[in-house]
Order: structure tokens, then sequence, then C-alpha cells
């Protein structure tokens, strides 16, 4: 199913104070991915790095008993305000990914984490954490797959964005070795933003995007899906 398949109510309401990510386009393609999952009253969903909340508050409007996780206290903050703002109630918990629930385990996982490719592989500081995933963007997605089979349930499913820029087979090939059945779902293509145009040159010197071609300043966003093979 593509992204233009599948029409969407209006988003919650959302505010974003500085150093939280703003919902953007991976957002909305990894929205529409989650309204597909069927989400009820009986559906416990967590939501990995929840930034404003947004995810977690649509979650919970469908019904979900909703669990969102962050590790940015100002996040922490905002997903909080947005689900009352949004009359809904998601329990919001300050961590380190899913060290923040310890033993439990859940109907769907949805997580749209940091996995801009950046010079520096060293832990991204302020408002970068939010974006910057060290050198191939994979520092929180590799993680997230290591971690998923352990707090998804027998017949739970995974939901994750991230760009090409990152490694979708990567992605794909790591999920199936820790046991996970993965596949992509939904593919969106769409300018460079404001990051990734300020290092264009390193990501050509990386060989990460081709000089000249069409496709030059473009990233493609994916969402994969995966579940117990």
């Amino acid at each position: 199913m593509t992204v233009e398949t599948l029409a969407l109510a209006p988003p919650p309401r959302c505010w974003v104070p500085r150093g939280v990510y703003r919902p953007q386009a991976d957002t909305g393609l990894l929205r529409r991915a989650m309204r597909r999952e069927g989400i009820s009253d009986r559906t416990d969903v967590l939501d990995l790095g929840t930034g404003s909340g947004l995810l977690a508050v649509e979650a919970a409007r469908l019904g979900g008993r909703v669990t969102a996780v962050d590790i940015s206290w100002r996040a922490v903050a905002a997903a909080r305000f947005n689900a009352l703002l949004n009359g809904e109630t998601v329990r919001v918990r300050h961590g380190d990914l899913v060290d923040a629930v310890p033993g439990r385990r859940f109907d769907l996982v949805v997580s749209n984490p940091p996995y801009v490719p950046a010079p520096d592989d060293a832990p991204p500081r302020g408002t970068a954490r939010a974006w910057d995933a060290g050198r191939d963007g994979r520092l929180l997605i590799d993680r997230i797959c290591d971690a998923a089979p352990a707090v998804l349930r027998p017949a739970g499913t995974l939901l994750m964005v991230h760009s090409h820029l990152s490694g979708v087979d990567a992605t794909v090939d790591r999920l199936a070795a820790a046991g996970l059945r993965a596949e992509v779902v939904d593919r969106a293509r769409l300018p460079f933003g404001r990051v990734l145009r300020s290092r264009l040159s390193w990501l050509r010197a990386r060989g990460l995007v081709a000089d000249g071609t069409a496709d030059s300043t473009t990233e493609e966003l994916v969402v994969i899906r995966a579940e117990h093979a």
C-alpha cells in the first residue's frame, strides 16, 4: 500500500518546544502505517523516542493503551502536555529506549528514531540529538532492531521509519537476525531538508549521495514493518 491510498483525519494538536523534533514527513508516513494496524482498546502501544508525542497521542486517540519514552526531559514534558492538550491518556516515561519499560511487552512498537548520518561519531548533544545518529545514521536504529524481539508480544508488530541514507537493507537484515520477519511497507521521496543540505559535500564524499543524478538532493523515507517470524 502506498502513502496516497489511506486518507487521514487531521493530526492531533501539537506544541513543540525548542530542542524537540518537530513532526515532519517521516512522522506523517509512520502515522499512516500505524493507523493500518487496527489499534483498539486492547492494544498496548510503545512509542520509542516519542519527541513531541504526536504519534503516541494518535495511538491513544485510536483507543490504544499507550506508553511513550524519550531520553530528553524536554520531550517528556512536550509529550505529556500534548496528551493533555488533546484530552488523551498517555503514560510518558523518561529513559533510554526500552530501559524505561523493563520487563514489559507490547502489541505495537512504533519509532521515528534519529537517523541522519553525521560527520561526528560522538554522541550528539543539544538539539542535534533529535536527528543526528552517527556516521552511518544507525546509532539508535541498530539498538531498536536488537531490542524489538524482547518487547514485542508473540503477535506484536514493530513499525520504524528512517531514510534510505541509513541503510534500509541493513535494517531488514538486522531484524531478521534478531528473529523478526521484516519488510518495507511504505516509501516516500522528498527534497533534502536543511540539515542534509548543509552536509551535501560530506555525503557525496562518503558515497551516500551520487553527484549529478536526479536523486542527488532527495532522500527516500521508508516504513519498515516487522513481526516475529
